[in-house]
Formats: structure tokens, C-alpha cells, sequence
């Protein structure tokens, strides 16, 4: 899969297997990133803002390609060859994410298909917005059959380009209802601000940015006003609410505000955003026992993020996924990894209860190697 911070790309190679009533087991076999240069991630961010149909056209097979080169490198890794690998679950990348009209992710699964010999289940989000529903967060079938604590809720909080909750009852208790949604920003908008004030970075490496600066409180609160954030689940957002013209004009906010306002100070502006985002949606929407907090994708990774997020949801524990499980850098392409053992077993990849759709939905689409 191809996130909305537009970094990379995620591949992994997972072997599912059923477990005990509607469980399931994973086994993590391998797992690589394979970064975007500037110009391929400029290429990405420039379609969400708008391009033309021939630069539509051949971004969606160039994706294709890099999306299968991916796969080609983790199935090396993992020492599988095309006849061992059942499918290739793709999400690929989504342009645009206007649910409950519609939804866009590129990378031709064709492509994929072709260069791999391998059958390529992709297109995940558009049958639950068929159905009504917000399309995302899709990785919450996998947070409850895969990552649910034994005997108590569990908030699997993910922290991609866009920050994304699943509320997680205990595997004793699986009659209880799974709820998820987007909770705001993830790493997106601190990782714009870095590239905007700090051309060489392509994000805050390990937080040395904010940690030097002082947050704006005004301009976090004045920020949280924007309607999406009260907006009650099931809700979705992504690139076209925080976009590059966002960032912007948040910069702009802080010096306004700020005067003095350094690099650091508005970084560490944006992480307070992220977080306190966090907290507030908790705080909001969250009513079941919460017993702690479970931090993945590449934000976990950012100590001043994490500090932030731990003082924001206080006094509930963060606990990083990676000390529970495996590479959390590796759990959104397991999820969709999952997705596509579902699809072939004709088994509902989405929860209602989480996206708003009329009914469990069988996802994606299948294109045959």
C-alpha cells in the first residue's frame, strides 16, 4: 500500500491461516518499505491538487509498477515465488476520498498482475461507498480479529498521513461492537510543514525539530475549530481537507501569531495539533472502557509525537505496537493483506459499525494473473 503521507510504499508478506470461531492467525513472514525519490512523491501530491488525464493516466500504471516492484522485493525476501503467493492485496494510493459519494486510489492492478503472475485483489474502499459508507478506516476488521487485547478494550490508534482509531472490545467479549474512525491528522501536516521551512528533510527525523521549539496554543485551538473535528463518527478525511494549501496557511497562522515563531516552534505546532486531535476525539467519541492505547504507523516512530499523544490521553497508557506484535510499520499492509484473504474466502472486509455502510460488504476486485 501507498499512504497518504506519500513516502512510500508498504509491502508485506503474510501467511493467514483461521483461528478459533471467526479469529484468524498471521504470521508475518517479511516486510520492506520502499521509498518514493522527490520527484516520484511530487508526482503524487501534484494529483491530489489536480493534473491533467494524461498525467492521470500514466500515474495510475507508473504506480502499477512500483506497486509490483514492491511486491517482487518482499516475496525475494521472504523466499516465496508467484506459485506460492495466493494474491496480492493492493490499496495502491488514493487521490481523492469524498465519501459517501466516492472514492479514488490509483495503481493499475493490471500492471501488477501482469509483472508479478500473480492474482491482484485491489480497489478495496469503493464497494463500502457504494454501500453507503465512509470507505475508511478499512485496517479495523483487521485490528479486531488480529490485535484485540484478551479481557479488556484495547485503542488501536494509527498514525499514517492521517491519524485513524479502532475501538477494539476484548476477545472474550467478541459480541461487542467494533467502532473506528479518522481522528484528524497523522503525520501529514507535520511532515509538510518540515518540507515546507526545511527543504532537505522529508519529515521531523526523531522529533529534533519540535523538541527544540515551543508549540502556539492559539493556533492549535483555533485549528481544532474546523467543523471536521466535531463532526461525530462515522467520519473520514484525508489529503483534501489537510492538504498542501492547509499547511500553508498554518504556517502563515503561526507567524502571525508568533512573531518570533522559529522553525521548531511551528513543527512542534503541528505535532500539538496531531495529538491534541487525538485527545480531544477520545474525549468526544470514545465511550467504551479504554484500558490503553496501542501507537503504530511511521508517528510512532517521532518521540515528540509520542510524548505529545501520552500527555494528550492521560491518564490511559501508550503502548507502541511494535512491543506487542511486529514491525508496526508493517500493520497497514498486513491489514490489507487480510483484506484479500477475506475477499477470497468471501468473507465481510468491512465494519459497518465503523464506516457507516448499510450491511457487511465482501471488498475489492479481483484481476486474474
Amino acid at each position: 500500500m501507498s499512504g497518504t503521507s506519500a513516502d512510500g510504499i508498504s509491502a508485506a508478506a503474510a501467511r493467514f491461516t483461521p483461528g478459533v470461531g471467526a479469529g484468524v492467525r498471521c504470521t508475518l513472514l517479511a516486510y520492506r518499505s520502499r521509498p518514493y525519490n522527490s520527484a516520484e512523491r511530487e508526482r503524487l501530491l501534484r494529483a491530489v491538487e489536480g493534473a491533467s488525464p494524461e498525467e492521470y493516466c500514466r500515474l495510475d500504471f507508473d504506480l502499477g509498477a512500483w506497486l509490483a516492484d514492491a511486491a517482487l522485493a518482499v516475496m525475494a525476501d521472504a523466499g516465496l515465488a508467484s506459485s506460492d503467493v495466493r494474491a496480492i492485496a493492493s490499496h495502491g494510493h488514493t487521490i481523492w476520498h469524498a465519501p459517501p459519494a466516492a472514492t479514488w486510489q490509483m495503481g493499475q492492478a493490471a500492471v501488477i498482475a501482469e509483472r508479478t503472475s500473480v492474482d491482484v485483489i485491489s480497489n478495496f474502499r469503493v464497494r463500502d461507498v457504494a454501500a453507503g459508507g465512509q470507505g475508511a478506516p478499512l485496517v479495523s476488521i483487521a485490528d479486531a480479529l488480529l490485535f484485540a487485547a484478551a479481557d479488556s478494550w484495547r485503542a488501536l490508534q494509527n498514525l499514517g498521513g492521517i491519524g485513524n482509531v479502532t475501538i477494539v472490545p476484548p476477545r472474550i467479549a467478541p459480541a461487542h461492537e467494533v467502532r473506528a474512525f479518522d481522528t484528524g491528522p497523522g503525520c501529514a501536516v507535520i511532515d509538510g510543514v518540515t518540507r515546507s521551512l526545511v527543504p532537505s528533510l522529508p519529515y521531523d527525523v526523531d522529533g529534533a525539530l519540535a523538541r527544540a521549539g515551543t508549540p502556539i496554543p492559539e493556533v492549535v485551538a483555533d485549528l481544532l475549530g474546523d467543523p471536521y473535528f466535531s463532526a461525530p463518527p462515522p467520519k473520514s478525511t484525508g489529503r483534501e481537507l489537510f492538504s498542501r494549501a492547509y499547511i500553508g496557511r498554518m504556517i502563515e497562522r503561526c507567524r502571525a501569531a508568533r512573531a518570533t515563531a522559529t522553525t521548531g516552534d511551528i513543527v512542534a505546532t503541528a505535532v500539538e495539533l496531531t495529538a491534541a486531535s487525538i485527545g480531544d476525539a477520545y474525549r468526544r467519541f470514545v465511550r467504551e472502557p479504554v484500558r490503553e492505547v496501542v501507537l503504530s504507523g511511521g508517528g510512532a516512530h517521532n518521540p515528540a509525537l509520542v510524548d505529545a499523544i501520552m500527555r494528550a490521553v492521560a491518564p490511559v497508557p501508550v503502548r507502541r505496537f511494535d512491543d506487542l506484535f511486529f514491525d508496526g510499520d508493517a500493520k497497514e499492509a498486513v491489514a490489507f493483506a487480510l483484506l484479500g484473504w477475506l475477499h477470497l474466502a468471501h468473507r465481510t472486509g468491512n465494519v459497518p459499525a465503523a464506516t457507516g455502510a448499510r450491511g457487511p460488504r465482501v471488498l475489492g476486485m479481483l484481476s486474474p494473473a
